[in-house]
């Protein structure tokens, strides 16, 4: 192949094309119901998910928050932008007014509630004492501490008024479907967004417990609300009896869409899974010695070899660089591989933002490390750094999408040609 970054370009916008839920959603939507219908929705692709659930439907009445710059153009349901992945006061006021629209809902109405990963952020209501900028400070700390996204969200339950399956409890007893787009590992709804419309049987103490593993120093009120009765509603409760939760949308589908088109290239494709998880550096040198691996055995008229996988990796952050998971994978492979011929790699997030960065990831080649030294940067430092964006920014080898609409988990593929 003679040009492998754009074809591995190619097939992260495919990945992304497919979970587009314009593309997708339509097929998850039963007939309008005859009563009345509310539309509820967090996460980076809800005002997407709302734009298409009108598309079908018309227009309808609803609330539905998403991350700011993400905002589509709908004609009943109302569009609030927020902030990700730290939470603030706009997300704040638009939860409260969500829960109030669903208040005093019957038995013969309907919520259609549209739940997509970034959810964890927008959907704001701290429990107890909790201030918002309390909120805020224990979500930095989870994004610094390495914790993998499943302990991060049950943290989040318990420190909140709607996750856990408390935002399905304040409709009851109206009946409930979530359409969700999956963006973890194990397409566990109860992960998606931590869980808002369903039910949960994890504890407070599971909750102190992730606190101590991680090292993440919490105010008073923190501890008060761990200490005490959880508001999460366990899986059972009657008040989740008229709810239903549907994943229309998950990372294995997209991995397939991308090896597809690598089959039809000619391409041995092998998936190694959609649901990765740890350190983007330690997987990136697993990846990098694969690779290697499978290099050596290749003859010279055997077809390139294609490897795609997905999930969610995770930085533990130690330095004061801008990264992401994806560009730290991408950083650490390309020192891994250290120049060798014929492999290229690329590692992007499907929503577009790698970490807090508005970048997608990244794309590493056997020419990442001279063009770095051409460009006056250390490879190395940036790592130990945590600089990975700024390293890619230096070299012209980010992936920058802007709002893709859509998220469905890190998407990661490594072209393996034979040697020579």
């Amino acid at each position: 192949m003679s040009d492998p970054i754009p074809f591995l370009r190619r097939l992260f916008n495919r990945a992304v094309e497919v979970a587009d839920p314009m593309q997708s959603l339509a097929q998850a939507l039963p007939e309008r119901p005859e009563g009345r219908l509310v539309v509820i929705g967090a996460g980076k692709a809800s005002a997407r998910m709302a734009e298409a659930v009108e598309a079908a439907y018309g227009p309808c009445e609803g609330l539905v928050i998403t991350r700011y710059g993400y905002a589509r153009p709908c004609k009943g349901i109302e569009i609030v932008e927020a902030a990700h992945p730290v939470p603030d006061t706009a997300g704040l006021q638009a939860t409260a007014r969500m829960l109030e629209l669903m208040r005093g809902l019957g038995e013969g109405d309907m919520v259609l509630a549209l739940i997509s990963g970034g959810a964890s952020a927008l959907l704001v209501q701290p429990a107890g004492a909790i201030t918002l900028e309390e909120k805020q400070a224990v979500n930095s700390a989870l994004l610094s501490s390495g914790a993998p996204i499943g302990q991060m969200n049950v943290l989040r339950k318990h420190l909140s008024r709607v996750k856990g399956g408390q935002l399905a409890a304040a409709a009851h007893p109206a009946r409930m479907l979530a359409l969700l787009i999956s963006d973890v590992p194990g397409d566990d709804p109860a992960m998606i967004g931590s869980g808002p419309t369903v039910g949960d049987a994890s504890t407070p103490a599971d909750a102190r417990a992730i606190l101590e593993r991680h090292g993440i120093e919490v105010p008073q009120s923190v501890r008060d609300v761990l200490e005490g009765p959880s508001g999460v509603v366990p899986p059972g409760d009657p008040r989740l009896s008229g709810v239903e939760n549907v994943i229309y949308a998950a990372p294995s589908q997209s991995l397939e869409a991308a090896a597809e088109i690598g089959r039809a290239e000619g391409l041995t494709v092998r998936v190694l899974g959609d649901a990765l998880e740890g350190e983007a550096r330690e997987l990136a040198r697993d990846h990098a010695a694969l690779a290697l691996e499978i290099q050596g055995a290749l003859g010279p008229g055997d077809a390139p070899v294609l490897l795609l996988s997905g999930g969610e990796l995770t930085v533990t952050r130690k330095g004061d660089g801008v990264g992401g998971p994806n560009a730290e994978y991408a950083l650490a492979m390309a020192i891994a591989l250290d120049g060798a011929e014929g492999i290229h790699a690329m590692a992007c997030d499907t929503d577009g933002v790698d970490g807090a960065a508005e970048v997608a990831g990244a794309a590493l080649g056997p020419d990442t490390l001279t063009k770095a030294r051409a460009a006056g940067v250390d490879a190395a430092e940036a790592l130990a750094r945590n600089d990975a964006h700024s390293f890619f920014a230096a070299i012209g080898d980010q992936v920058v999408t802007g709002p893709t609409l859509t998220n469905v988990n890190d998407f990661r593929a490594i072209l393996i040609a034979p040697k020579g």
